[in-house]
């Protein structure tokens, strides 16, 4: 530690942290998306959208309803329980700056939507705030 007020190992541990929620931000926010745009979320609809096999999402829905934030029954849609639908609206927003932080400074779109949907999992509300920030002004 150069100064001994920072901790380097914080980075990894929030980088880990990230990649640790991103897979459950993405399924709820991928719910959500089928919801709004079919009337509802199955496990086929999931596993097309998201280029997995069946297997795989009803493993993660499995563990998405055990952490509280899907319900589901056999052969019936998936829904959002109150918890859910915030973190797929919190997912959605932070996706939404990312994109339009990365169109403002030039990235193309195809490639934007590309990262954002990384990035987006990364970023800190302070990173977010700037973003937004930068985004305001290079935009108006």
């Amino acid at each position: 530690m150069p100064d001994g007020t920072h901790d380097p190992s914080q980075r990894f541990a929030r980088t880990r942290a990230a990649h640790a929620d991103e897979t459950a931000e993405d399924y709820v926010e991928a719910i959500a998306q089928l919801i709004e745009h079919r009337g509802e979320a199955r496990v086929k609809h999931l596993a097309e959208l998201m280029g997995v096999s069946h297997v795989t999402v009803s493993r993660i829905v499995t563990r998405l309803a055990k952490e509280g934030l899907v319900t589901t029954k056999p052969r019936a849609p998936i829904d959002l329980t109150p918890a859910g639908t915030r973190m797929a609206k919190a997912a959605r927003e932070r996706h939404e700056i990312v994109l339009a932080f990365l169109l403002a400074a030039g990235v193309p779109k195809r490639q934007a939507e590309i990262d954002a949907e990384g990035i987006e999992h990364h970023c800190s509300k302070a990173t977010l705030k700037a973003m937004k920030k930068t985004t305001d002004r290079l935009t108006n």
